[in-house]
């Protein structure tokens, strides 16, 4: 009997195994957080120091509001406050594709997932095929066609090619087939509503969550794009902000000694650039992060 009491318990003890492999996962997590979080942290404290103390201090000690305010002085003057239309640009790129992201993606998605017509599995097995080609690879035939419409240097040859986002299409397609019910659609065509009212007044409304992380996800992308604007775009003053980054890298001297002279970066107004950079992103994700969620989880559960 006495044995019959005591192995349960023992069962339930953990065991030196289960500590044991805890403590590597831990382990592990802690250094994956280290390994992204320090040069992170480093990053930051760089924009508050000068050139000098960049080097001779501790890279993780803070430096001055004065060397900050020089580095940002110093980066808005750089050719004659170049910064300052690379983000504009940035901008209207960005935000442009999204527009048209979100005009063609939302409706095609919901085509896809909730109407018969002819060809439509065709064309989602198409959208997945698309998905799995890297962005890059296309760049050439898309400047090859814009080339010859005449599009080259223009900011629809940067848009046009960004709004392309089959991925926002299988979003939208996975969201309408599992999260709206058919019968609720149904009901309106009953009602009187015809297909266009049906999705704008009924489907669209309840998609708010999806169009939000379609739209976040576009954003992103189209602000971080690098290749495409550096190929369509001949002259700097219609680079986007990621493009603009490349030629401060070519005006610091750290990076490219033949570079000294009056127009040269140090490295903390580079470090200060690659934050203003990301800022946009950091801000639209804080505003944005309660729909961000409520997307990323729609469509886990069919009612």
């Amino acid at each position: 009997m006495t044995s019959a009491h005591t192995e349960p318990a023992a069962a339930h003890r953990p065991g030196v195994s289960g500590w044991s492999s805890r403590a590597i996962v831990t382990v592990i997590v802690a250094v994956l957080v280290l390994f992204f979080a320090i040069p992170m942290i480093w990053l930051l404290f760089a924009t508050t120091k000068s050139a000098r103390r960049l080097i001779v201090s501790n890279p993780f000690a803070p430096g001055s509001a004065g060397d900050l305010s020089t580095n940002w002085s110093q980066l808005f003057d750089f050719q004659d406050g170049a910064v300052t239309t690379w983000m504009a640009n940035s901008a209207l790129y960005a935000i442009g594709a999204l527009a048209i992201t979100l005009l063609a993606s939302i409706p095609a998605g919901y085509a896809l997932a909730l109407t018969e017509f002819p060809f439509r599995r065709l064309l989602l097995v198409l959208t997945l095929v698309v998905m799995l080609i890297p962005n890059t690879a296309l760049v050439l035939p898309i400047f090859l066609e814009l080339n010859v419409v005449g599009l080259i240097g223009s900011p629809l040859s940067v848009i046009l090619p960004m709004s392309f986002f089959p991925f926002g299409v299988y979003l939208t397609y996975i969201y309408f087939s599992t999260s709206i019910p058919r019968d609720l659609l149904a009901a309106a065509r009953i009602d009187g509503c015809r297909e266009f009212q049906v999705f704008t007044k009924v489907a669209l409304p309840l998609a708010a969550p999806i169009v939000a992380l379609v739209a976040f996800f576009s954003f992103v992308q189209n602000w971080n794009n690098f290749f495409l604007p550096f190929v369509m775009l001949p002259s700097s003053d219609g680079y986007p902000v990621q493009v603009g980054l490349t030629s401060l890298l070519a005006s610091t001297p750290a990076f490219n000694p033949s570079s000294a002279g009056a127009q040269s970066v140090q490295l903390p107004t580079l470090a200060l650039a690659t934050v203003v950079s990301v800022l946009p992103v950091l801000i639209v994700f804080l505003v944005s992060q309660r729909f961000l969620v409520a997307g990323m989880t729609a469509g886990g559960t069919k009612d």
